[in-house]
Parts: structure tokens; sequence; C-alpha cells
């Protein structure tokens, strides 16, 4: 019959298309898709085609005011074009692809903090990096080079890669808290969350989930959870960002609940041309 699968797991009309364990076309199709987008990334980072993208995040209460720059990692696909983490990340996060891209990401950030010494810029690193040796030696040989960059690097990890190993990840940050790393605990909200996660991994700065500021000013419900989430992080004398602050008219209703910081669209967009002295000139 049509779609009937053989005693060896195989589509009886079509095989597996080419995927082993893969049924169904829709299957297959995103198989291939995955397949295609990792076969991208590590064509980009074999000829270095990697780049951070610069995002401000600014003083809610002076918005003209800098207090740091995320590091957005991009990738230039074989024609040439920009690629957003969101396009990749997802597919190869789980692979040593995403070992080597958070790798990349810190060797860029220590180079635009070395050669920019008033700069504060913040990384993103998914736990499941801690501990591999390539990223630890671009630490190491970054840090040696110039040994304010440890003070003014920021590493952002997401809530939901940092409860996977949290006891890996407390370890981790204790060890680079005592050579002046900060660390910010990234879209927090966006998932599953442990407030005794929160309290023992010790975050300096914590990052709102994107979803809460969203058309705030319109809507009450985000306004009390967003007020709850940055009570929360009072608490616990930590730092507040509000992400994916996208409209003008929420930054005065984010301001009000009490966050410290803003990023998003309606402060600046990403930019790979860096928006702050290279080595001394204008590059922005």
């Amino acid at each position: 019959m049509p779609g009937e699968q053989d005693r060896t797991g195989m589509n009886a009309v079509g095989g597996n298309n080419g995927f082993p364990g893969v049924g169904n076309p829709l299957d297959a199709a995103v198989a291939q898709r995955d397949a295609d987008i990792i076969g991208m990334v590590r064509r980009a980072l074999d000829r270095r085609d990697v780049i951070l993208a610069y995002q401000a995040v600014v003083d809610a209460r002076d918005t003209s005011r800098v207090a740091f720059y995320e590091g957005l990692l991009r990738v230039l696909d074989d024609t040439g074009r920009v690629i957003p983490a969101r396009e990749f990340m997802s597919c190869c996060e789980t692979l040593e692809t995403g070992r080597l891209l958070d790798v990349t990401a810190l060797e860029a950030g220590l180079d635009a903090l070395a050669r920019s010494p008033e700069l504060r810029i913040s990384i993103n690193m998914s736990a499941r990096s801690i501990g591999y040796r390539a990223w630890l030696a671009a630490f190491e040989a970054g840090t040696a080079r110039d040994p304010t960059v440890a003070e003014r690097l920021i590493i952002e990890i997401t809530e939901s890669s940092a409860i996977l190993l949290p006891e890996l990840t407390m370890a981790f940050m204790q060890e680079l808290h005592l050579r002046g790393v900060t660390f910010a605990l990234d879209a927090f909200g966006a998932g599953y969350t442990s407030f005794r996660h929160l309290r023992d991994l010790d975050f300096d700065i914590l990052k709102v989930a994107s979803e809460y500021a969203h058309n705030i000013a319109e809507t009450p419900d985000n306004r009390v959870l967003f007020e709850a989430l940055v009570g929360i992080a009072r608490h616990f004398d930590m730092f507040t960002v509000a992400e994916g602050v996208e409209r003008i008219e929420d930054v005065a209703v984010l301001t009000e609940a009490g966050v410290d910081c803003l990023q998003g669209y309606a402060l600046g967009v990403p930019s790979i041309r860096p928006p702050f002295p290279i080595d001394g000139r204008k590059t922005g």
C-alpha cells in the first residue's frame, strides 16, 4: 500500500529519500534543509566568513547612552549574503559546528575589545561549549593579549541552555567571575523557568525575553509579567535588560517598570560595521 513501511523501516514507495530513518517526504525535506544549512555554515567557517553584527544596549533613562553592545553572530553564505543566527543556530547548536561558531564569536568579540579600550561587548555562548578546548584556548589567548578585555566581556547564556547543565555552568561561571568576566542570562522567561537555578547560578545581568516587551504599552498582562520578572531580578541584585523593544511607545512603560537597559530595533539595529571606534578611528 502507498506509504506502507517495509520491515527495514524504509518507505515501500520511494525508499527513505536518501536519509536513513526518514520515512516521509516532509521529514525528508526538513532533513535536507538542515543538511544544506549545516553545510553552508561549515563552508563559511572554513572561509572565515563569520562576523559579528553589533546592537546597542542603551540606558533606559537616557537612551543616547550605550551601556554595552551585543555581538550577534552572522555568516556569509556561498553568494555573500549575510545570514543571521536565527536562520542557522537551531540546526547547529547541538553539533560541533555550534561549538566552532561559539569559538569564532568569542574570538571576534575579544579582538574588538582589544582594539577599543572603552568598549564593553556581550557574546552569546551555549552551555554546551563549556569545557570545549578551542573555546578555552581562544579565551586564554585573547586575555593574554590584553588582560583588560576580561573585565569588559559579557558572556550571554540562554536560560534553556543553562538549565541543561546547571552544575557545570555554575563551576564555569565561578571560575570566569574570578577573571573579571560578567555573565548575562539571556531570554529569561521564554521557556521553563527554575528559580532555584536563578538563585544558584549567580548571573550578573538578566535579559527579559522579548515577548514581554512586545506591545507592552497596550498589553496589561505583559506589563504585569514584565514587572514581576524585573522584581525577581532586583531581589537577586541583578542588572536588567528588556530585549526586543520594537516600538518607541513601549520605552516609557518599560522604564516605569524599573528596567535598567533597553535593546531592540526601536533603539538601534544590528550593524556589521562597528558603531564604535576601532583603533581610535570611528567606523560607524
